[in-house]
């Protein structure tokens, strides 16, 4: 068994230190500039764009299966793609899973129709480092980010600053 040291100690404290900082720098980094282009295929074989979608007002939201809070949040995003989809609004998934194969029954099982495209962590990494899931941006028409929520999210709010963005506030 190995002995933790006072230097063993504060070392992993300035790690931990450094990774909370980083972890809350990326918060903010992406917002107010625009969001990274991604093009990826998505679970149909289709392509997303995410530039396509300019003029949109767009919900990225990286999740994966086994988070639970990703399934309370996918649904709700489905419905307000159905609910805002006709004044600009589109949702764009990213699954931060390995294999697509459980990505592809849970999307049939929630019925969502937005598209779902897998990720990996150099795109994680370009949206300021995808630490912990769930993770949504809210991008204006224009491509620039203007939200940024990491984890369970009260989902009133997010609407709310969707609403907001629809409507050119």
């Amino acid at each position: 068994m190995r002995r933790v040291t006072k230097r063993t100690w504060l070392g992993w404290v300035l790690a931990l230190s450094t990774l909370a900082v980083y972890a809350g720098a990326a918060e903010t980094t992406l917002l107010h500039k625009q969001a990274p282009q991604i093009v990826r295929r998505d679970l149909s074989g289709r392509v997303v764009n995410l530039r396509a979608n300019r003029g949109k007002v767009v919900l990225l939201n990286f999740w994966a299966t086994w988070c639970a809070p990703c399934q309370v949040e996918l649904p709700r995003f489905e419905s307000w793609q159905k609910q805002y989809g006709a004044q600009g609004f589109g949702v764009i998934a990213i699954s931060m899973d390995d294999d697509p194969g459980p990505v592809r029954k849970l999307v049939h099982k929630l019925g969502l129709d937005f598209p779902v495209a897998m990720g990996d962590a150099a795109l994680g990494e370009r949206y300021g480092g995808v630490l912990g899931l769930p993770v949504t941006l809210l991008i204006a028409r224009d491509g620039t980010v203007v939200a940024r929520w990491q984890g369970e999210t009260p989902l009133a709010g997010m609407e709310e600053q969707i609403k907001q963005q629809l409507a050119g506030r």
